[in-house]
C-alpha cells in the first residue's frame, strides 16, 4: 500500500469525482464513478429515505450504516459529522438536534464541501456548517462536541490512532461518538490490502475488528459497545478486478469477512488527554 499522503490523494480524487455525480449515476456504474474500474460503493449503503431530515440531494449512497439512529442526539446538542460528504448525515442530525443545536461537518474533499454548502444554503439552515479539514487534525477546538458521528469514513483514514485521539480531544467530557465503519473479521490478504482502488472503496482500509476496538479503548474511551453489525457481501467480479481467481478462492476459504459495525463509546466525565500520565 502507498504511504499516507498517497492514500489521501487517491481518496480525495475518487470522492471528488463522486461529488460531481448524482446518486443515480453512482449506483448505475460498477464503481460509483461512472466507469468499471473500481468498487461499487452502493453495496455498503443503507436506506436513509425514511429518516426525518433526509435530503435526496445530499445522499450519494456512500455510507455503510445509519449512525444517527444510534447516536442518542438530543435537542440543542453540538454534533460533529466526520467525513460529511454532501451533508446527508449532517442534515439528519440537524433534524434531531433542532434549531438550537449546531451541526458541523468536516471533509477534506473540496468538491464535497462545495456540494454540502450548496445543499445547506438551499435548505436555509443557519446552524449547519461545513469545514474543510483532515480528521487526523480537525479544525475544531477541544471539548466542543456533545456527539460525534461518522459514516464509513474512518476506515479511509490512514492513521486511525490519530483519528480517535482527535475524536477524544474535540468531544466534551461526558460526550460520546457513534460511528458506522467497515472492519474485517480477520487478516485481509496482502493482495487486497495493496489495492488503491479497493482502499478508496472502503475495502483494503478495513483493519481487524479487534484492532479497531482496541484503538478505541487505548485512546481512553469507556462504555464501548457495538450497536449493530452486518456482513457485507461484495460480488466476486469486484474483487476480480484487482486479484486473481486463485487469490479470491484462498480469501473466501479463509473465512474472513468484511463487516459493517456501528460502534458507540463515551469520553469519561473526568478525563485527561491519553498518555499524559494523569488519573481520573
Amino acid at each position: 500500500m502507498e504511504n499516507s499522503e498517497s492514500i489521501k490523494k487517491i481518496v480525495k480524487e475518487k470522492y471528488g469525482e463522486i461529488a460531481l455525480q448524482s446518486k443515480t449515476v453512482s449506483e448505475s456504474s460498477c464503481c460509483g464513478t461512472g466507469s468499471c474500474t473500481g468498487v461499487d460503493y452502493s453495496v455498503f449503503a443503507e436506506d436513509y429515505s425514511k429518516l426525518q431530515g433526509y435530503n435526496p440531494d445530499a445522499d450519494l449512497g456512500l455510507g455503510c450504516g445509519l449512525p444517527t439512529e444510534f447516536a442518542l442526539i438530543k435537542k440543542g446538542d453540538t454534533v460533529l459529522d466526520l467525513g460529511s460528504g454532501a451533508g446527508n448525515d449532517a442534515f439528519v442530525a440537524r433534524a434531531i438536534t433542532g434549531e438550537k443545536g449546531t451541526v458541523i461537518g468536516i471533509d477534506f474533499t473540496d468538491e464535497m464541501i462545495n456540494k454540502s454548502r450548496e445543499n445547506a444554503e438551499k435548505l436555509g439552515f443557519n446552524n449547519v456548517a461545513f469545514r474543510f479539514g483532515d480528521i487526523e487534525k480537525m479544525p475544531v477546538t477541544a471539548n466542543v462536541a456533545d456527539v460525534i458521528i461518522s459514516n464509513c469514513v474512518l476506515n479511509l483514514v490512514p492513521d486511525k490512532v490519530k483519528a480517535f485521539k482527535e475524536i477524544y480531544r474535540v468531544l466534551k467530557p461526558g460526550g460520546h461518538f457513534s460511528v458506522s465503519d467497515i472492519v474485517a473479521t480477520g487478516e485481509l490478504p496482502q493482495s487486497i490490502k495493496s489495492g488503491a482502488e479497493l482502499y478508496a472503496g472502503c475495502v483494503s482500509g478495513a483493519i481487524e475488528k479487534s484492532e479497531y476496538l482496541g484503538i478505541i479503548e487505548d485512546t481512553g474511551f469507556v462504555n464501548l459497545k457495538i450497536q449493530k453489525e452486518r456482513v457485507i457481501e461484495i460480488p466476486d467480479e469486484i474483487y476480480l478486478k484487482f486479484i486473481s481467481d486463485d487469490e479470491l478462492k484462498k480469501f473466501k476459504e479463509s473465512g474472513v469477512n468484511l463487516v459493517s459495525i456501528n460502534v458507540y463509546a463515551d469520553k469519561p466525565e473526568t478525563s485527561c488527554e491519553p498518555g499524559m500520565g494523569c488519573c481520573n
